[in-house]
């Protein structure tokens, strides 16, 4: 597989950091959200709440299995709810922007409050006109902060929550000065920006910046300028926001090649790099740190819906299980404010699909996340995620 990657001699397709993938529904774009000030409904806890869920189940291709999962792995939350009365209701918004903001609309005049959903980013932007004047908070699929804000919160395990994480433990661990090396795209200057906002918050300096091409050439031809530009500025970390079914293969070979030896400089992955078991072998990764929900957790939700459904979800289906799971929880507790910002941002957070998370004010989230280190083409866990979260976070 690798193989065929450094042959190729067009640009490589960066499908894991683009619009559709786990944990990675970066922005296409950048949009704003609707202002703020929606608080919320008020809602009677001892009755049925209503809870929409906007979803692709009827779009063709991988949209319309990614919304089938997504609308299985709600149901399985809301039989799982103890002391809440969860009335769901799903609207398809087919895939599009002007789908999503006619379910959404159609959501809000027949009751709902508070929405689930949708998945993609332009849709997330669509449904903020027919949301934000009805005080109706919405709990998105993206992981794309440009989108949170006002009464839009996401779910999805955003760039900022991984960077911190491995940054905070490098640092912990005495490393004090890191190569930021990305692609060109938008997801890879995503990636870049949370590195970066990271390391100036743990003290961390930031040695250089490098940028690639997100081509077979254009990594290639990038490499000896990036290792001369790791090993004059004295970093000791480089931070790759490679993903593992494009440039990750390529960039994990080429910087080892031209000198950068993980025996004396520390890799971290902005993604997962257990996802392709074949990336464990890569000289790159040897030794390197990257980041994965609690396992034991995940594991557990899987085997539960695949007893279910008789079919393992997708691996965002979790998504839709966090989103009834902290809606539940809430009415649980008989919180007549259950559904608004106040109440969905508690600094305890929430048991999810992937381990415990929060939504914070801002809209964007915290996911408590275990940190990994590949070991003789292994993974192996050096620091387990956290059970509970801190009030300082993680």
């Amino acid at each position: 597989m690798f193989a065929s990657l450094r042959t190729m001699r067009k640009p490589i397709a960066r499908a894991a950091l683009g619009c559709l993938a786990a944990f990675a529904l970066v922005a296409c774009d950048t949009v704003a959200t609707g202002s703020r000030g929606n608080t919320g409904p008020r809602v009677d806890a001892a009755s049925p709440v209503r809870v929409a869920l906007l979803v692709p189940s009827g779009a063709s291709g991988g949209g319309g299995m990614v919304g089938r999962s997504l609308e299985n792995a709600a149901r399985l939350a809301v039989a799982d709810v103890q002391g809440a009365q969860i009335d769901l209701a799903v609207y398809d918004t087919g895939g599009t922007p002007a789908g999503a903001g006619s379910a959404a609309s159609r959501a809000v005049a027949e009751g709902a409050q508070i929405i689930l959903g949708p998945l993609y980013t332009q849709s997330v932007t669509a449904v903020v006109p027919a949301t934000s004047q009805s005080g109706v908070n919405v709990l998105a699929f993206s992981n794309n902060t440009a989108v949170a804000g006002g009464n839009v919160f996401i779910l999805g395990q955003t760039f900022e929550n991984v960077a911190n994480r491995l940054v905070g433990y490098a640092s912990r661990q005495g490393r004090s000065s890191v190569a930021v090396v990305h692609a060109s795209d938008v997801a890879g200057q995503a990636g870049r920006d949370a590195i970066v906002g990271a390391a100036q918050s743990s003290g961390m300096s930031v040695a250089t910046v490098q940028a690639y091409p997100l081509s077979q050439d254009g990594i290639v031809s990038s490499g000896p300028r990036i290792a001369e530009a790791i090993r004059q500025t004295g970093a000791d970390t480089v931070f790759l926001t490679a993903n593992v079914d494009s440039d990750l293969p390529l960039v994990a070979t080429s910087l080892p090649e031209q000198g950068i030896d993980p025996g004396q400089y520390r890799y971290l992955g902005l993604t997962r790099w257990n996802a392709l078991p074949q990336v464990l072998s890569l000289p790159g990764v040897q030794n390197g740190l990257f980041t994965m929900p609690d396992m034991s957790v995940l594991n557990a939700f899987e085997a539960r819906y695949t007893q279910a459904y008789g079919t393992a979800p997708h691996p965002l289906a979790g998504l839709a299980y966090d989103g009834v799971q902290a809606v539940g929880s809430l009415l649980a507790q008989g919180r007549s404010d259950a559904l608004t910002a106040s109440a969905l941002t508690q600094s305890s957070g929430f048991a999810g699909a992937y381990g415990v998370f929060r939504l914070l004010p801002d809209g964007t989230n915290q996911r408590a996340l275990t940190v990994a280190q590949v070991q003789n083409n292994q993974v192996v866990v050096l620091d387990p995620a956290p059970k509970r979260l801190g009030r300082a976070g993680f």
